[in-house]
């Protein structure tokens, strides 16, 4: 089987999207005679190369953050650009969506597009995972992502045997759809003393964006 992985981070090889799917490769990939192809949409003028390799492979699985509710603008762009696809055979689509945010039920809506999407290019459509609290994934030590990392890796794994994504793990990647009672409480917690922004204010200061949090440059005077 040949599979051909597209990233959809803008970030690219420094995305969790890389993270997650290298894993889900590692599994694919074990024991069998399975090879993997893996191209990153953030690399700029190489939309021709990236539908071609769609042409090319048995499976394709599209992965990607969510980004205000939908894709990164790269994902959009290389959709449009499977138009030029219409007419040949085309194999089977599968995606996975990642966010920062913890309840899955933020992704519940792009992920039925993208079903819609894999019917309207006459994809197959082998199953779409949705994992939610990726943002902190590369910075936790191993102990906290162990059992997210094997999960990614099982679902390789299985993907390798069956051509599709297991739906017990699609589950158990996103167990609940919302925030439990506790969590929300300790969410409050975090945002009343400012815990909750301590990564978001240090990025905001290797960019030297700080101080210019709170514009509003589209608000009318």
């Amino acid at each position: 089987m040949r599979l051909a992985v597209f990233n959809g981070s803008p970030r690219g090889k420094q995305s969790n999207t890389k993270i997650l799917m290298e894993h889900f490769c590692r599994g694919f990939i074990e024991n069998n005679d399975n090879s993997v192809d893996v191209a990153y949409l953030n690399r700029s003028g190489e939309t021709e190369q990236h539908v071609e390799l769609f042409k090319k492979a048995d499976h394709i699985i599209l992965a990607f953050p969510l980004y205000t509710d939908a894709m990164p603008g790269i994902v959009k762009h290389f959709i449009e650009a499977l138009a030029s696809t219409a007419g040949i055979r085309k194999p089977d689509m599968g995606f996975v969506i990642q966010s920062g945010f913890p309840e899955p039920i933020h992704s519940r809506y792009v992920g039925r597009y993208m079903e819609k999407l894999a019917q309207r290019l006459g994809c197959p459509h082998t199953g779409t995972v949705i994992r939610g609290g990726g943002e902190g994934i590369q910075m936790q030590p191993l102990w906290m992502t162990r059992k997210l990392f094997r999960s990614f890796y099982e679902l390789g794994r299985k993907y390798a045997a069956t051509g599709r994504f297991n739906e017990k793990i699609i589950r158990k990647l996103a167990p609940r759809e919302q925030m439990s009672p506790i969590r929300r409480l300790a969410f409050r917690f975090m945002m009343a003393t400012g815990l909750a922004n301590m990564f978001w204010n240090m990025k905001l200061k290797q960019n030297k964006a700080f101080e210019k949090r709170f514009a509003h440059p589209f608000k009318k005077i």
